[in-house]
């Protein structure tokens, strides 16, 4: 069975894309995710990503919208109303998990704190997805990736190359997907622990964690060595010539990681058309490559500068060691990987036009996951209070009091 968590619910209490992308991944793997939206909605519906509006794709679809919440159901609660409060906590009262990103002052003053939420349902699963932790004198400081993971994680900084002006950027929801997909995992072991000791715990995570261990050779290298990081060569320079970048002719990158030089010289050399350096001893063996590695990158770039990405792909082909040329999106979503192992889930618009999104990096008996579109705010309000028991005059009333959308 692919769908390893069905039978589980999660009541997602989330906004924006970290915590949401959890609970994307939780439903690839056939959890049933609830996503609970006040009655203005999550405000990452109003997200523009670069212009990219959801009127001018070629599908219906807001992507980053749809990237953090498609396969889930929507239900649209005034939380501050006693009534409103009363569905959640019915909601609450039938779910194996509480997935948040609320910070610890809000769920206070909401009234959500671990007992109260326990209150309803003492054998709930609560896990906590934040900026910077639960503990500490930042706890209630809010958290976006490109300034919590990507800048005071330190990312930023251990992705810069040596000697360049510019700090490294990202792209959209760089971090929070990473994050998502870790928390993900976090609620996976936690539900593992309560079925073996019927013990319900607390999962937390954060962008800053997320970071820390997506940088944690440098920190350990921090604290031991007392510098910041590990040093890089120099731009154009490398200290193995063959775990290195070099530019082709027409301006693409091919990426070696040829970590056992001496395995690999003499044969990478055949195939690029420089054989006489196999045998040449200044770089035979590897601590002669590595002594002189300025002078074989040099030669092993400028011989890459003479053909273009298309000649080296088939220069390189039977290529035993692992190497790659950077790809651009496009060239990842059209990756002959992609579509076998179901790393895409196609989904169909109302008028009837494909699109892809990115599925969950993990599946389960080689099945990946159905297509599943996000829900519109509060899209299956009547649906979830009806299913838990509230009958259409108290759902209309509280239709009319603003308790649901």
């Amino acid at each position: 069975m692919s769908a390893v968590l069905s039978g589980v619910r999660v009541v997602e209490l989330a906004s924006w894309t970290y915590v949401p992308a959890a609970g994307v991944a939780l439903a690839d793997w056939g959890a049933e995710v609830i996503k609970v939206e006040s009655v203005v909605g999550d405000p990452g519906r109003a997200l523009v990503i670069g212009g990219f509006t959801r009127q001018a794709a070629r599908a219906d679809t807001d992507f980053i919208l749809e990237l953090s919440n498609r396969g889930k159901r929507s239900i649209a609660l005034d939380l501050k109303s006693e009534k409103g409060r009363e569905f959640f906590g019915r909601l609450l009262a039938q779910a194996d998990v509480f997935l948040t990103n609320w910070l610890p002052a809000v769920l206070e003053r909401a009234r959500l704190t671990v007992e109260d939420i326990r209150g309803f349902n003492p054998n709930i699963i609560i896990a906590r997805g934040t900026g910077l932790g639960v503990r500490g004198p930042d706890r209630d400081r809010g958290g976006f990736d490109a300034a919590t993971y990507l800048a005071r994680g330190g990312v930023a900084y251990t992705l810069t190359p040596f000697g360049t002006e510019n700090p490294a950027v990202q792209g959209p929801a760089f971090g929070d997907l990473q994050a998502g997909i870790t928390l993900a995992g976090g609620v996976c072991a936690a539900l593992f622990h309560r079925e073996r000791t019927g013990e319900a715990t607390i999962v937390d995570s954060s962008l800053l964690a997320q970071a820390m261990w997506s940088i944690a050779p440098s920190i350990s290298v921090a604290d031991l060595f007392g510098i910041d990081g590990i040093p890089g060569a120099p731009p154009g320079l490398a200290i193995n010539p063959l775990v290195n970048r070099y530019k082709t002719k027409d301006d693409r990158w091919i990426q070696m990681v040829f970590l056992q030089p001496d395995k690999f010289w003499a044969g990478f050399c055949q195939r690029i058309g420089l054989p006489e350096l196999a045998s040449d001893e200044r770089f035979v063996p590897s601590s002669n490559l590595i002594a002189n590695a300025a002078e074989a990158t040099a030669l092993v770039g400028a011989k890459f500068a003479e053909h273009d990405l298309e000649f080296w792909r088939k220069a390189l082909a039977d290529e035993p060691g692992v190497w790659a040329p950077l790809a651009t999106p496009r060239e990842a979503l059209n990756d002959p990987q992609s579509k076998p192992n179901g790393y895409l889930i196609t989904n169909v618009d109302d008028q009837g036009v494909e699109y892809v999104m990115v599925a969950a990096p993990v599946q389960f008996d080689e099945t990946p996951p159905g297509p599943n579109r996000a829900p519109e705010h509060g899209q299956h309000t009547e649906e979830i209070l009806l299913e838990l028991g509230f009958d259409w005059d108290e759902i209309g009333k509280a239709k009319d009091s603003g308790a649901i959308l």
